[in-house]
Order: structure tokens, then C-alpha cells, then sequence
């Protein structure tokens, strides 16, 4: 079994991976938030974060907004469902619009092709459900990023649906990079205009973390991963370029963001100018030897999805029939 093995813990399952992010999704209860600037510096719960700077010193949100005012993006790295995390993202934007209005947010969660379906909600067009079905939102959307959107909504900030479409990103999974050839136009414009799966270091550790499969499935694989970073980040570009005064706050994945890998990367490689600043989540155990180019974002550990082998199996296949009847272009 392909994922198997990464399916062990909640941390290696959120990693984005194409094929078990096309169906996976969960939910997690949210609390009242504090101030900004009075975020915790100890991490006993999981509602709780402790976040620390490139010299791994704890530094308030407040103080990070401060240090970073002129950066043009801000890449905050997730596990998908850690309420802690959550609650950080939640925190840095208020953080940030109350620093700087000129601010907007960027999310994987939502697609290019439902960008029209987030601008109606954030206008009052249509209500939440409208949105959840129409923008094929994920499971944990009321739990996890109703806040980040109601806030944006509130204030009148932009939220931009920057990842690809996951249908075709999972198409791209199965058959490789070659399935954009069979895209229409219209299809086709739904994701980065460029998309690069040469050799790269972000390529090496994609494929150091796939376990089963051949290699031809783990390009291909790698492929879909690469569409989606390519075109979060072309859909970040696109949109400074024509909002330049904007500070961006984008959320994802951690694999997507972390070292400087992935997003960040193709950001740079289409706009060097761009001023990119990233915030990866740790645990205790991380933390001494996270990159000291990145913000931490200490958190506790989330538990162990799984334990018996025959749990993971089963899970896996149930995952993989949800997707029985969706076709590919022939």
C-alpha cells in the first residue's frame, strides 16, 4: 500500500500527499481566543502554541507582526485539525489586519475554479452552506477556517482560493504530469501556467518520505504534489502583482511550506523581489532542530491516528473507494 506507512502518525498524514488529502478531513472544537499579545509562552495543551523566532526565542505575535511589516508574504505551515495551529492562523490575522489593513489571506483549502464562490460569501450573496457545498469546502471547514474567513468577511479582507483544482491534481496523481496535455482551456487555466518537476531538493525529500510504490508511481505523485505548490504559488504572484501593496498571509500544509521548500521556493523563482517569511509548526522534540531560517510554532504533539497495522489498512481502502466513480479525461 502506497501511503501506508505514512498513515502511522497524524504529523507524516498531513503532509498533503495527493491522493489521501483528496479525501481525508476532520474536525476539532475551537475555544475563545486570548490577545494576540498575550500568547502563550508554554505549551500544556493542545489548544495552546509557543511561538519562537529564527534564534529559537519566544516572541509575541504582536512582535513578530512588528518584525515583519515589510515582508510581502507570510507562510504559516499546518497540521490540518491541530487546534493550537488554528488558533495561531486565527490570532495572526487579526494581528495582522490590526497592524497593517492592506492585508489579505491565502488558503489551500480552497481552489482556483471556486474563487468566485468565496468573493459572493464574502459579499453576502449567498450563506455558509451555499459556500461549504459550492466551494467543495473541507470537513473540517466550521471548525478549523470558519473563523479565518468570518474575520476576512468582517473586515472586508480579501481571501483568495489559490490551490488547483483537487480532481485534476488527482488525475495528475495517477497518470503524471503528461494528464495537463489532456486538459481544455478552460481546464487548464485553473492551474500555474508553469510547473517544474525537475530535480530539486524539495524533490528529493518528497520521494525520501514515499515508502511503497514504484518509482514510477512516486513521480507521478510527486507530480500532483508539485501542481498544487506551483500553483498556490502562482496564484500568490498573480494576485501581488496586481495588489502590490498587500501583505499576504497564506496557510497550507507544513511540507508545503517548510525550509524554505515547495511554495516558498516557486514564489521565489517567479518573483525573487518577494519578501517571504515562514512559520513551521515543531513539538518539543523539534524545536532544537528546526531551520534557523524559520519561524517555530511549538505545539504539542498531536496522538497517533493508528496503531495496529490491519486500522490503517482498513482506513486506507475506505478512503480510496470514496473516489470509485470520479473519471479522468480519456
Amino acid at each position: 500500500m502506497i501511503f501506508s506507512d505514512m498513515l502511522f502518525n497524524y504529523r507524516a498524514f498531513c503532509i498533503c500527499l495527493p491522493v489521501v488529502m483528496s479525501l481525508w478531513g476532520c474536525s476539532a472544537s475551537l475555544r475563545k481566543e486570548p490577545s494576540p499579545s498575550t500568547s502563550p509562552t508554554s505549551v500544556t495543551t493542545y489548544f495552546d502554541y509557543a511561538l519562537r523566532s529564527p534564534e529559537n526565542q519566544p516572541i509575541t505575535v504582536q512582535q513578530f507582526i512588528l518584525d515583519n511589516k515589510d515582508v510581502d508574504i507570510i507562510l504559516v505551515g499546518e497540521w490540518h485539525t491541530h487546534v493550537g495551529i488554528h488558533r495561531f492562523q486565527s490570532d495572526l490575522l487579526r494581528a495582522m489586519f490590526n497592524q497593517n489593513k492592506n492585508t489579505s489571506l491565502s488558503m489551500e483549502q480552497f481552489s482556483r475554479d471556486k474563487q468566485n464562490v468565496i468573493d459572493q460569501y464574502l459579499t453576502g450573496e449567498i450563506g455558509e452552506q451555499t459556500l461549504i457545498k459550492e466551494a467543495t469546502a473541507w470537513p473540517n471547514y466550521e471548525s478549523d477556517y470558519r473563523p479565518l474567513v468570518e474575520f476576512s468577511k468582517s473586515n472586508n479582507i480579501d481571501v483568495l482560493a489559490s490551490n488547483a483544482p483537487n480532481n485534476i491534481v488527482r488525475c495528475i496523481g495517477s497518470e503524471g504530469i503528461e494528464y495537463i496535455d489532456k486538459l481544455t482551456m478552460d481546464q487548464r487555466k485553473w492551474l500555474a501556467k508553469s510547473i517544474s518537476t525537475k530535480n530539486s531538493a524539495y524533490k528529493t525529500r518528497f520521494l525520501a518520505s514515499m515508502h511503497h510504490g514504484d518509482e514510477i508511481q512516486n513521480l507521478q505523485h510527486f507530480a500532483a504534489q508539485v501542481t498544487w505548490d506551483e500553483t498556490m504559488a502562482d496564484s500568490i504572484v498573480q494576485y501581488l502583482t496586481q495588489n502590490p501593496n498587500k501583505q499576504i498571509m497564506h496557510i497550507a500544509g507544513k511540507f508545503h511550506v517548510e525550509d524554505g521548500l515547495g511554495i516558498a521556493a516557486s514564489i521565489t523563482a517567479r518573483a525573487p523581489k518577494l519578501k517571504i517569511v515562514i512559520v513551521t509548526p515543531v513539538t518539543d522534540v523539534e524545536v532544537s532542530t528546526k531551520s534557523v531560517d524559520d519561524y517555530s510554532l511549538q505545539v504539542l504533539d498531536p496522538p497517533r491516528q493508528y496503531v495496529k497495522h490491519e486500522n490503517i489498512i482498513t482506513s486506507f481502502k475506505e478512503l480510496s473507494l470514496r473516489n470509485r466513480d470520479s473519471q479522468c479525461l480519456k
